[in-house]
């Protein structure tokens, strides 16, 4: 006997749920099964869903108090929405979830190509087959998975796309005129009949096919070459939009954008313990890595995409997407498994050397204004790693400023000594025992993050070590030299001083 995997046996159970069910009009009659329109779905799934406190929206985070609680109102209202945000708002998933909110299974008219109600149909064919068979009209039955079509909108989309056209092949084989519905070949919209349907990017659909759409919003009206077809089509519509496209691309005509009832702006994680989660969620680690990621690179990850999103060399009309900490944190993993392979070390664990090998993931997701191309694009991802690494420096550690404005003790004190007469030359890929002789050779950097930090394990405390190191050079404390795969640490003065003595 044939043992059924997860997928084998979710199928067998849609397959063996669809067979039971009732095969022809009249047993659907019978069924009590009572016609309702997919917004009324909408609405009567989403209300049990919030009595039972169930959430719908699993795995979109960061929105539970803003955009989640709007898109929830729309739909009690019956509203066709528009998703506004920037890139990586996670705008197209929450719309492929809504389909959790539809029935599990409807009935369709066997044969329709624009999924028909047995007690509702509104094409010319079920019309037809329903007066001619009556309670024997055969129907199928399709599932919630089904009823979700997605267009993404480009320039070279066409009326006949989304609406239809008049297929003279198909009014050849039937015989019929040009005039006749039947020879209709249905576009996406009528075959979404009953469905969500999402046009992603819509300021980029052409003004004239935009203007297309508005009967069938408001009055379901659909014109095809000239030959009019009442189609009250059953649809919930949402769209999605970028800010920035309204100016650079195209925009979203007047009259299209008064018959979309609610507008939702989404934005990006307000917190980072959010944007932490998002990450952490998406991103795609092998279970068999032999990295261990401490909690303060996951910070360290997250505070680039929180410093480009203030930056002025970035454009913030573009946005700065979550997938830019989810390439980012891929790519730290892999290169520290990297060189855990090179080194023969069966563990490892993330380095602060080794945020600077997430640049590529940084490079493919900004885009930069005029003073950031003159900058260039590596100098940029260094800039905004470097303001990453000051932020979370100074949570954990007093500002050097701060202390001289107030004329404090100097805590680094004993650090800047030991610099004055040494430099520290580290390769990013030594082994962890290698890296450790030489963060111990520096005095006084394990009794600073002992008082700041308190008692640590020893892999945290070597990274906190690193987080000094490299947040001195931020505070403008010591120098830093990044020459390939060496970065040096050196005393802010000692060239000159060492220069005089020779």
């Amino acid at each position: 006997m044939k043992i059924l995997n997860e997928t084998e046996k979710k199928d067998y159970k849609i397959m063996t749920e669809k067979d039971n069910k009732p095969s022809n009009l009249g047993e659907l009659i019978k069924s009590g099964y009572q016609h309702q329109t997919i917004k009324q779905e909408l609405r009567k799934n989403l209300v049990l869903a919030l009595k039972a406190k169930r959430n719908v929206f699993e795995g979109i985070l960061g929105y539970e108090k803003t955009v989640i609680p709007a898109v929830q109102n729309a739909l009690l209202a019956g509203h066709n929405i528009n998703l506004l945000g920037l890139r990586g708002q996670a705008k197209t998933r929450i719309a492929r979830q809504m389909i959790n909110l539809l029935d599990e299974w409807v009935p369709v008219v066997a044969g329709s190509e624009i999924n028909d109600d047995p007690l509702y149909p509104i094409s010319h064919f079920a019309k037809e087959k329903i007066k001619n068979e009556g309670d024997k009209t055969p129907i199928e039955w399709m599932h919630r998975s089904e009823r979700f079509n997605e267009k993404l909108a480009t320039p070279d989309v066409t009326v006949a796309d989304l609406i239809g056209d008049i297929d003279p092949i198909k009014a050849a084989n039937l015989k019929i005129s040009y005039a006749d519905a039947g020879a209709i070949h249905y576009g996406l919209i009528p075959r979404s009949h009953r469905c969500i349907f999402v046009i992603n990017e819509l300021p980029d659909l052409q003004a004239r096919i935009q203007v297309a759409l508005f009967n069938i919003l408001q009055e379901g009206d659909v014109q095809i070459r000239g030959f009019k077809v009442r189609l009250p089509l059953d649809i919930q519509f949402i769209f999605t939009a970028n800010p920035e496209d309204y100016t650079n691309r195209g925009s979203i005509v007047t009259p299209l954008k008064d018959r979309i009832q609610s507008q939702i702006l989404t934005h990006y994680p307000k917190e980072l313990s959010h944007a932490k989660q998002i990450t952490a969620q998406e991103a795609k680690i092998n279970s068999d890595s032999p990295v261990e990621v401490n909690e303060l690179l996951r910070d360290l990850i997250e505070q680039i995409a929180f410093e480009a999103r203030m930056s002025e060399y970035i454009d913030q009309k573009s946005g700065v997407s979550a997938r830019l900490t989810i390439s980012a944190y891929e790519n730290l993993v892999s290169a520290s498994e990297r060189r855990a392979l090179v080194n023969g070390e069966k563990k490892t664990y993330a380095r602060i050397t080794d945020l600077y090998s997430v640049i590529p993931a940084i490079n493919g997701k900004i885009e930069l204004v005029y003073e950031g191309e003159q900058e260039g694009p590596l100098q940029v991802a260094q800039f905004l790693i470097g303001k990453a690494i000051k932020t979370q420096f100074l949570n954990y550690f007093p500002d050097p400023e701060r202390i001289k404005k107030k004329k404090e003790p100097n805590p680094y004190l004993e650090i800047l000594d030991w610099f004055s007469k040494n430099d520290l030359d580290i390769l990013t890929e030594v082994t962890d025992k290698e890296l450790r002789e030489k963060i111990n050779q520096v005095k006084g950097l394990h009794e600073l993050v002992k008082k700041y930090c308190g008692k640590l394990p020893d892999d945290e405390k070597y990274l906190y070590a690193e987080l000094v190191l490299f947040g001195l050079t931020e505070v403008s404390q010591l120098n830093k030299d990044m020459i390939d795969s060496s970065i040096l640490f050196k005393d802010l003065f000692s060239t000159v001083f060492r220069v005089g003595e020779n």
